[in-house]
């Protein structure tokens, strides 16, 4: 209580002198902010963003990359990997070869498909050589990048053809039905897991040698869901390894679609759209963080589900934005995917959908906001000694998981529906405020956390290696928690725990061996410097059980004290990047904590007439994006809900371009010394009418077109 009242007092106290205004220009070599499209630029779609993603390498896709080449965006192309517009690969228009045998089957015989006679393939190496032709044509077309999206196979498929013929090479064994025992089907994975490999890897090796005989430096990134929640969908996808395979970075595919996704906390089962986002959002930072790769976090302002209210859509996004901002060491975002559909179709003007609601365009307040927001998400390059966090849990916690995860989701033994293996441990800490991440067992680096949790239901270490690294860090000070019933069935599956030498039921075994701890050792035990806390249960049951949380999180608190380890509590994650305060209620309302009260003077930027206010209270529920008026330089713009760049200021003056998206309301902020004598939009005085000036703030409203234009301000 003391200390969260004392933060809100001081919140204004210091002027970071790094700060740049919101309207000074990024670089746009550095590619912060990123979109895809698979249509032409028009006056609709003229985002404040550095880079256009052409989306698709059919034969229209030169003129569609000019046409975004040709504004100035920085041109990269995206494909889908594992789907897409392939029909002359499918009816051997390609090669004379049809390829219809290598798409995704399930035990019916019913092709897995992504609309029309669009499959999801099961990826032969033909099929490499054939994403090798139409990404050369986007090489040839200028692309700087190509980004190969969702690697994807469904769990409930193998039964194809095509992936018969690979068991026989990969296994040398006949195949057998992937949902004939937990072995087959962890067995089906681990061969869908590599196909996929295989096939990024020859596209990659590809554009690699394009790239030397051409003399240009080519990226390759993968647009991907993160594991969590391809794992809870059913498909299995190479994640952590692709950086082994030429892989320059990601795009995390976190957004309203994946993150609504239910799942059980303290026995309920709903919709936790921020918290199930910012634990994917976690997961796929520590994928690179270790490689210094470089992620983008997508967010969608609706999503592909076109049967939800605008309403809906934009209180879901601005949860899934205010997650992805709570991680402050990314500053790469794809803005939206497919903003045609966002600024020119229609969708329902109110929840409950039912057949005679009216369609109807995005609302002008939504266009603002996003335009606001979008200029901020470009200035979220921070030093991180500038990032405060206000709010929060105990930090340093983490939960170990693995590739593996998406080798359970089907046949006998699957894990838990609504994936409790995951939820059961993460949930009763994030609710709490603890900023609990994902931590990739295959590439982990242990040593920025202090406690970690572990089960071993619902996945598998996939190699003995990690054993090893957490017995040295338990040895070093930290403390693990192990949450196991050991009643996993894959368990059994034909694995390096249970061959050879090894005849052990289970990993954990293993594991305990290493850390010199009982194997049945239930509760806490002390190992070197550090602990392991251990209980005897399933997680996923946790889950479903009312007083479930409260267990794991009793764990918690026991491995916590163990190495002098504090465990606060926290009813919000507040974080402060530079002049921007991030704000995230949590719904857990069983917390005792006051809400945390913020004063100064602050822009709420998802509040489309952006307003200064003095006081904002993070309470249940609230999302927030807040501009800090007083940690802003004395002279330039502070929020804007248009492009503004190319800024120069001088003694008593101003200037800069803007430009937006056609006929959207354009809302400028700035702090000036003095009330204006001028304001120029080009060569004409601008009516004042349109513009205000109040407490050290000029307030300027106008309607925004593509084209760019020059706006002076003296004083």
């Amino acid at each position: 209580m003391k200390s969260r009242s004392r933060i809100a007092l001081v919140l204004v106290g210091i002027m970071a002198a790094s700060v740049t205004a919101a309207g000074t220009d990024r670089p746009q070599s550095e590619e912060r902010l990123s979109f895809q499209a698979g249509d032409s630029w028009n006056g609709r779609v003229n985002l404040n963003a550095d880079v256009a993603m052409a989306y698709g390498i059919d034969q229209t896709l030169p003129k569609r990359l000019a046409s975004w080449t040709e504004r100035g965006y920085i041109p990269h192309v995206m494909t889908g990997v594992s789907w897409g517009e392939y029909q002359d690969y499918y009816y051997g228009r390609w090669d004379g070869k049809e390829h219809l045998d290598e798409a995704q089957m399930q035990k019916n015989g019913e092709k897995i498909g992504h609309g029309r006679d669009v499959y999801y393939m099961c990826p032969s190496e033909d099929f490499g050589r054939f994403l090798c032709v139409g990404v050369k044509r986007a090489l040839d077309a200028g692309a700087v990048a190509i980004h190969l999206e969702e690697p994807e196979i469904w769990v409930r498929s193998g039964w194809e053809p095509g992936f018969r013929r690979e068991w026989q090479k990969y296994y040398n064994e006949p195949w057998i039905e992937p949902d004939s025992s937990p072995d087959a089907q962890y067995r089906a994975s681990k061969l869908k897991y590599f196909l996929y490999k295989r096939a990024l890897g020859q596209v990659f090796d590809f554009v690699k040698q394009y790239g030397k005989e051409h003399n240009r430096d080519i990226k390759c990134y993968v647009p991907t869901h993160s594991m969590i929640n391809y794992a809870n969908w059913g498909i299995v996808s190479p994640e952590s390894s692709l950086l082994e395979v030429g892989c320059d970075g990601y795009i995390a595919q976190v957004w309203t679609g994946t993150a609504r996704t239910p799942n059980y906390y303290e026995g309920a089962k709903k919709e936790r759209t921020f918290e199930t986002a910012f634990l994917e959002y976690g997961s796929m930072q520590n994928l690179v963080r270790a490689s210094h790769q470089r992620v983008w976090y997508l967010n969608d302002p609706i999503e592909d589900n076109a049967d939800h209210s605008w309403h809906d859509y934009r209180t879901n996004w601005e949860s899934t934005l205010i997650a992805s901002l709570l991680q402050p060491e990314v500053w790469h975002y794809e803005i939206m995917p497919w903003p045609h559909r966002i600024f020119q179709g229609k969708y329902p003007s109110t929840q409950p959908v039912k057949k005679d609601t009216s369609r109807v365009p995005i609302p002008k307040e939504y266009e603002t906001e996003l335009q606001a927001v979008i200029t901020a998400m470009g200035d979220m390059k921070q030093p991180l000694d500038k990032v405060q966090w206000l709010s929060s849990g105990t930090r340093g916690v983490g939960l170990l998981v693995s590739d593996t995860m998406m080798f359970q989701r089907f046949g006998p033994g699957k894990s838990d529906p609504e994936l409790g293996s995951f939820y059961g441990l993460a949930l009763p800490l994030l609710m709490r405020g603890i900023p609990v991440e994902s931590v990739q067992i295959e590439t982990a680096d242990l040593s920025p956390y202090k406690v970690l949790l572990l089960t071993y239901e619902g996945q598998k270490p996939p190699d003995p290696k990690l054993h090893l690294a957490l017995a040295r860090w338990v040895n070093d000070g930290g403390a693990l928690v192990v949450v196991d019933d050991d009643m996993d069935p894959f368990h059994n599956v034909r694995e390096w725990w249970n061959s050879g030498d090894q005849k052990l039921a289970t990993p954990r075994h293993d594991l305990f061996d290493k850390l010199g701890v009982g194997r049945d050792a239930a509760g806490f035990t002390k190992v070197g410097r550090g602990a392991v806390v251990y209980m005897a249960g399933s997680p996923a049951a946790l889950s479903h059980h009312r007083d479930g949380a409260n267990q794991v999180r009793d764990l918690t608190k026991q491995a916590m004290n163990a190495i002098g380890l504090d465990w606060r509590e926290s009813n919000s994650i507040v974080l402060r990047r530079g002049p921007y305060v991030i704000a995230g209620g949590l719904d857990d309302r069983h917390g005792s904590a006051e809400p945390l009260t913020l004063r100064g003077r602050f822009i709420p930027l998802f509040d489309a007439a952006m307003p200064v206010v003095s006081e904002f209270t993070v309470k249940p529920g609230t999302r927030a994006l807040l501009v800090d008026v007083d940690q802003m330089p004395e002279v330039g713009v502070v929020a804007a809900a248009c492009r503004v760049r190319e800024t120069k200021t001088s003694a008593n003056d101003i200037s800069f371009s803007i430009d937006g998206i056609d006929n959207t309301n354009g809302l400028i902020c700035m702090k000036l010394p003095a009330a204006p004598k001028s304001v120029m939009l080009d060569q004409d005085a601008l009516d004042a009418s349109h513009y205000e000036y109040r407490d050290g703030l000029l307030r300027i409203q106008l309607t925004n077109q593509p084209a760019v234009r020059r706006m002076s301000i003296s004083w």
